[in-house]
């Protein structure tokens, strides 16, 4: 229910200029979602959200991108360490060893974070290989990886 309601929420102030709490709340509750201010309140700093100015000069509840991009690498870093044994690299070629099963877990991690200087990926069932553009960015890539992980090389 919470899910639902937080993406209804989202959905909400993306397609409409939300300014209240009251205002997202009756929304809310036209939509079929019996809520409390004091939920509105919860979901609005779980989510992130934050007041923009709208064209009209007002305010206006917006989705915080900084915080929505931290909360997804957060969760995909949390992923890969918990997939990956260990990270070594030749070249521009990085090779992280996972667990049976977690390659391409730990892959979609990865591609996710959207690493500068990172070409593509491909993912086996225990092994992920990153190409990347140099064998520096192939280096640093493993270091951070490294430490990610607790592993070193």
């Amino acid at each position: 229910m919470k899910t639902r309601r937080q993406k209804k929420i989202l959905d909400l102030i993306t397609k409409t200029e939300i300014d209240t709490q009251e205002e997202l709340q009756t929304r809310l509750n036209d939509a079929g979602f019996n809520v409390t201010q004091a939920t509105i309140s919860r979901d609005i700093r779980e989510l992130g959200l934050i007041k923009t100015a709208s064209a009209s000069g007002k305010y206006k509840y917006s989705p915080n991108a900084t915080k929505e991009k931290e909360n997804i690498t957060g969760k995909f870093s949390s992923i890969l360490i918990q997939a990956a044994h260990s990270v070594d690299y030749a070249r521009n070629l990085v090779i992280i060893k996972t667990y049976t099963g977690m390659g391409s877990a730990a892959g979609a991690a990865v591609d996710s974070m959207e690493m500068s200087g990172v070409i593509g990926s491909l993912a086996g069932d225990d092994t992920l290989l990153i190409i990347t553009r140099d064998d520096e960015t192939a280096s640093r890539i493993c270091e951070n990886i490294s430490n990610l992980i607790g592993k070193n090389k």
